[in-house]
């Protein structure tokens, strides 16, 4: 295949890191040196743009990237003409607004009149709106916390992870307004030459994501709590069950969604299933 997609991915940070990290399971070998702002994959017809995740959603609707890889908060932001093809449960963060910890506060209507700084005009403008609330919005690129100590707002909103930057320039979270996480997006023009390869990439991630959200488990159980179990780790259409060398009992192999694992743990034991393992599964095809 001649053809070739170009992925955008954020430079650096945690974004990147997670971004290369999922491109690295789906079996796609490249070389992401410091520094580097371009690489061609050695065994998938993708070539890579390192670039500022503000940037993305342009290039992306440019046609100078085919995807890209970006958080919902700059997608929506720059408000840009692609196509979201998949939540990619990553970089998951907080768009809120906050306040000097000393002030009180009681709802969103304290900014009423008041000026808060943000590097997102668009997505602040747009819940102030929403809320019939008018205030003066200060648009600042950088170091959006130090804005309330040197009197340019009396308040900000800004990405929120942990909390722990806020509460370092004496700020608290009063009001989440976006949440966000890392999605692929398209270009709206693509070939079908290249939409092929994109739905190659896709079969890929969907398997290396959906290999995650799930486990392998394997149990021993007495044959007469077979059915009970069944119920509880009914596993992709049915699950394994192998006789063991001592009679009277099973061995049961099924695929379970983590969470529904922890759910169901206590009745597992209940029903008499012992020597229970839990294997995390590294792809999953369904």
């Amino acid at each position: 295949m001649n053809s070739m997609i170009r992925i955008a991915v954020q430079k650096s940070g945690r974004l990147s890191d997670d971004s290369l990290a999922l491109i690295k399971e789906c079996g796609i070998k490249f070389y992401n040196g410091t520094g580097k702002l371009k690489s061609v994959s050695t065994n998938f017809p993708v070539e890579f743009l390192f670039l500022r995740d503000d940037d993305i959603p342009g290039y992306v609707a440019d046609g100078v990237a085919d995807l890209g890889i970006v958080g919902e908060n700059e997608l929506v932001e720059k408000d840009k003409d692609v196509t979201v093809l998949k939540k990619l449960g990553f970089s998951k963060c907080r768009l809120s607004l906050a306040i000097p910890k000393g002030e009180a506060y009681t709802n969103v209507h304290y900014f009423q009149g008041k000026s808060i700084a943000t590097s997102y005009p668009k997505i602040l403008g747009d819940y102030l709106s929403q809320n019939g609330i008018q205030a003066d919005i200060h648009e600042i690129s950088g170091s959006v916390e130090i804005a309330p100590s040197i009197g340019l707002a009396e308040g900000i909103c800004d990405i929120v992870s942990s909390g722990s930057t806020l509460m370092m320039n004496g700020l608290k979270e009063v009001e989440e307004i976006f949440k966000s996480e890392a999605v692929l997006i398209a270009n709206k023009s693509l070939s079908e030459e290249k939409l092929t390869i994109v739905d190659k990439l896709l079969f890929r991630m969907n398997a290396v994501q959906k290999g995650k959200s799930n486990k392998y488990v394997l149990l021993n159980a007495p044959n007469s709590s077979l059915d009970r179990i069944i119920q509880l780790i009914p596993g992709m259409k049915s699950p394994t069950i192998l006789p063991l060398a001592q009679e009277g009992w099973s061995s049961v192999h099924s695929v379970i969604s983590e969470d529904q694992f922890w759910e169901n743990i206590e009745e597992l034991r209940a029903a008499g299933a012992e020597g229970i393992l839990v294997v995390p599964i590294e792809k999953m095809v369904v």
